[in-house]
């Protein structure tokens, strides 16, 4: 039979559905996997979407850029967010998810056989992305708070980079970048040429004092910032599909070929409930935060113990809904994700789907997480962990 393309078969296999068909093997099994919010969207969403019914011509295609309303509505959104106004440097493209925002922009600015520079660990579905476009991805390993290092950054560059990836705050460890670190990743990459993928999608989870910034909204920083965002986090809008990029307005031309070819335009049902989302307020969306907030204390004090006990490192975890803990005693992480799995029913994702490949990682997602929940979860994680880890030393 005719065989899949070698582009194809080079990206890693989806590591969420993998463990999610674990779960379904170990019924009863509590997810600390994958990376979504517990709650709904808010009720404004489900009124929008009412005219579906009373706008027939709503049925039809749509602008390939999104709802002219719910583009001026991010558009607002981002001038009081950023204190900076679009203008005509940048434009807006509402997309499917942030996932496609990214994949469309690597597509928009790079040719087979380039290079993208991504800070490890990754996301992971960045790197697979980069693979499907025959773009090489340039990994280069952060510092001990997990941020980028500027001259490993510089170090890295060649005549075929395109473009230095982040993703603040961040998955899968949960560092927000310092203003300062953005800044000059931002600037170098104006100096040089390149462009800097910002990913935002988890701009509103920040806890314990922490900031997000925005590269995006640094003085002469349109012409070469790509911006990304997502409702999928914030509005626990994930299976919906709703995201939107901010991008220098040279690659508009690009973006909408690339678009009208991958879907002609973002689901149209969904960009109405997008627009619901956007009319709950900022005081729907700090209430929600306030509530990860508290599931955030209770996670990082169940695994207190696995800390003083030397069986765990993290660095501080101080924005969207993850921990990625190291084990320094080593060991294989996925064979460790299906053991946590098969005896002890409680689910993380293995730092391999990351890129780490020199240390043993897992990480814990705490999004959909209740705070009644946290105690049998994490505490499954811990006495799990704690026996897997006595077993592997027993003569």
């Amino acid at each position: 039979m005719p065989a899949p393309s070698r582009r194809a078969e080079a990206v890693q296999l989806p590591i969420i559905p993998q463990v999610a068909d674990w779960i379904r093997q170990h019924p009863g099994t509590l997810s600390l996997g994958q990376g979504v919010a517990g709650y709904a969207p808010p009720p404004q969403a489900w009124t929008e979407l009412l005219r579906l019914r009373e706008q027939p011509a709503l049925h039809r295609y749509q602008p390939v850029g999104g709802l002219p309303e719910l583009t001026q509505a991010l558009a607002e959104r981002w001038l009081r967010r950023s204190g900076v106004a679009l203008g005509d440097e940048r434009c807006l493209m509402v997309t499917a998810g942030a996932n496609a925002a990214f994949l469309q922009a690597i597509l928009a600015i790079c040719d087979p056989g380039d290079e993208v520079i991504l800070p490890v660990p990754y996301y992971f579905n960045q790197e697979m992305a980069l693979a499907l476009a025959n773009v090489r991805p340039v990994l280069v390993p952060t510092d001990a708070q997990y941020h980028p290092d500027l001259d490993r950054l510089r170090a890295a560059v060649t005549a075929r980079t395109r473009a230095v990836v982040t993703v603040s705050p961040n998955n899968p460890t949960g560092a927000v970048y310092p203003e300062r670190c953005l800044r000059a990743i931002n600037q170098f990459c104006g100096e040089q040429g390149l462009f800097h993928l910002s990913d935002e999608t988890y701009e509103d989870f920040v806890y314990d004092g922490a900031r997000h910034f925005s590269p995006g909204s640094f003085a002469g920083a349109a012409p070469h910032t790509i911006s990304l965002y997502s409702f999928s986090k914030a509005y626990g809008f994930a299976s919906w599909r709703v995201g939107y990029g901010l991008f220098p307005a040279n690659l508009l031309e690009s973006l909408r070929k690339i678009q009208d070819t991958h879907m002609i335009c973002p689901p149209v049902a969904s960009q109405l409930a997008a627009l619901g989302c956007l009319q709950a307020g900022e005081a729907w969306l700090k209430e929600k935060v306030a509530g990860l907030s508290v599931v955030r204390r209770h996670v990082l004090a169940g695994l207190e113990d696995l800390r003083k006990a030397e069986l765990i490192r993290s660095a501080p975890a101080e924005g969207a809904f993850y921990v990625l803990v190291t084990l320094p005693r080593g060991g294989d992480a996925l064979e460790l994700t299906h053991q946590l799995i098969r005896e002890h029913r409680v689910a993380v994702i293995p730092g391999t789907a990351f890129g780490v490949s020199d240390e043993c990682c897992l990480r814990l997602a705490y999004g959909a997480l209740e705070p009644a929940s946290v105690p049998e979860a994490v505490g499954r994680f811990v006495v799990g962990l704690r026996r897997i880890l006595a077993g592997s030393r027993a003569p």
